[in-house]
């Protein structure tokens, strides 16, 4: 099989988490470089060996970084000898009362959050077309949205549970639809692509009656393993996407139909 991504750098910000995880050992699988970085080095190396990853591939660099911190992520993407051929952002930073119902929810969390989330979408996008633009090499960015950026939620499936679909969440990821278009079009350059993939559900051990009801609304998948969106993204990063740019690529098994 060939790999669409061999000897290229690509840097995975939450790479401890459910798909950041994932996609550092697809990477490693295309023979890719990869920076891998999480809020927690430790914690994202212990999970990341729990997977078979060798942590100390010489393919595989781990970094401590938090993307809500504006000095952390400016000072990375500033450094002399950083090689990027792209990125993907897979982090997921929210508070503690996040995920309440829509009357429960603060206006102080509920900005928090935004803060948060969609603020450090910002800021790591902002900083990915500003280091192309410092070494004009070809760049792609892949943001992560969801079925929820771009339709409303289907609440019935959240009965019977303790479940909702958070409206920071909705406001948050069809929000950064928006942010990838803005950016690429006032880059206005082929050579620096961003774009997004809006994963329908997950699959991470949700009560019975929730996975049942929402496979009703698809067309047989039910919630998908977190394995099957990252052959998305590798696509996405790859030379095979040469000229796709400010799209999203939804995928969800008729979720969203």
């Amino acid at each position: 099989m060939e790999k669409l991504l061999e000897n290229k750098a690509i840097f995975v910000a939450g790479a401890g988490g459910l798909l950041g995880t994932r996609l550092v050992s697809a990477l490693l699988k295309q023979d890719a470089r990869v920076i891998a970085a999480d809020i927690s080095l430790e914690g994202m190396q212990a999970r990341l060996s729990s997977l078979g990853i060798n942590i100390n591939d010489e393919r595989l660099s781990c970094r401590e970084l938090d993307v809500t911190n504006e000095v952390d992520v400016t000072k990375f993407f500033k450094q002399h000898d950083l090689q990027l051929d792209g990125a993907v952002n897979a982090t997921y930073p929210r508070n503690k009362t996040y995920g309440k119902h829509l009357f429960d929810v603060s206006l102080e969390s509920f900005n928090e959050n935004l803060s948060l989330h969609l603020g450090s979408a910002f800021l790591f996008t902002q900083q990915c077309a500003s280091f192309f633009k410092s070494r004009q090499n070809s760049f792609s960015l892949v943001n992560i949205s969801s079925i929820y950026g771009v339709v409303a939620p289907k609440f019935e499936i959240y009965n019977n549970t303790p479940m909702t679909m958070p409206v920071e969440y909705a406001a948050i990821k069809s929000a950064i639809l928006h942010l990838n278009k803005y950016v690429v079009s006032y880059v206005n350059d082929s050579r620096f692509r961003i774009n997004c993939v809006s994963p329908g559900g997950i699959f991470d051990n949700q009560p019975d009656a929730f996975l049942q009801a929402y496979k009703d609304k698809t067309h047989g998948a039910g919630m998908l393993d977190v394995e099957e969106i990252v052959g998305s993204v590798l696509f996405l990063l790859s030379e095979q996407s040469r000229y796709v740019t400010g799209q999203n690529l939804v995928v969800d098994d008729g979720f969203s139909l």
